[in-house]
């Protein structure tokens, strides 16, 4: 609290005849609400999201036949996270599933949830980077001790699995070390059928489902694609622009 603010108080006190016990009592709420403030800054700082997305800023309507809101919004209580429970969220890309997860994510960092959120590719690439210096174990462990880690854009295409070869037995190992001790949620585009061809382990994807899949909520969207309908409005509006500018160069009303 700044000396201005301090003074403003004391001056609300004298003015309202606050007793002793009132003005501490506002004077320690008022200190109490801004530690905790700082505490949630820092937890969002700590969980790294990309896009800053939250679930107010969520649009509900475009995709409300595929979305439920009502089943987001009791995820966001994290009452799945003080479970230990994972989450497992596929869809194909532009439904929001991003944002959706950067939005429960957040929610989880104002009820005191420890979280981080991390794109897939980059997290392989922390893991493979960790194998030359001997820091795997470190890593690992780090990974391990948030209440929620969010992994998103999960699938191994050909050219990661070129880049890091173990990529699947490094995701592997932080999964387990995980598994029924903290929550795990995990984005893909890739169906859950199709991961044993997609990943080309059979051994390793079967380990690494079967530890996803303990105590897994697994929530499937079939919508539109946001990107796609953004599209086709920023298409409609350049094609309209160009509709209407006249050859020697001016725009038509």
């Amino acid at each position: 609290m700044t000396q201005e603010e301090l003074d403003e108080m004391l001056r609300g006190a004298e003015q309202g005849s606050w007793s002793h016990m009132e003005l501490l009592d506002r004077l320690l709420g008022e200190c109490a609400q801004r530690k905790q403030q700082r505490i949630v800054e820092r937890r969002v700082r700590e969980a790294r999201f990309v896009m800053g997305k939250t679930l107010e800023s969520f649009d509900w309507e475009f995709n409300a036949q595929a979305i439920d809101r009502v089943q987001i919004e009791e995820l966001a209580t994290g009452d799945f996270i003080a479970r230990k429970d994972n989450l497992l969220v596929v869809g194909q890309s532009g439904v929001g599933k991003s944002h959706l997860l950067e939005g429960i994510g957040h929610r989880a960092c104002l009820r005191g949830f420890r979280v981080r959120y991390i794109a897939s590719d980059e997290l392989l690439e922390k893991l493979g980077a960790s194998l030359a210096d001997g820091t795997t174990p470190k890593l690992i462990r780090s990974y391990a001790s948030f209440d929620l880690l969010i992994i998103d854009g999960f699938g191994f295409d050909r050219i990661e699995r070129e880049k890091t070869p173990r990529a699947l037995s490094l995701l592997y190992k932080v999964i387990d070390q995980r598994n029924t001790r903290r929550s795990t949620a995990l984005v893909t585009n890739i169906e859950f059928e199709a991961w044993n061809t997609y990943l080309g382990d059979a051994v390793l994807t079967m380990a690494l489902m079967d530890r996803l899949a303990d105590s897994a909520i697994t929530l499937k969207i079939n919508g539109k694609s946001y990107r796609a309908h953004r599209a086709r409005q920023i298409g409609a509006s350049t094609a309209g622009k160009r509709c209407t500018t006249r050859p020697n160069g001016r725009t038509g009303d």
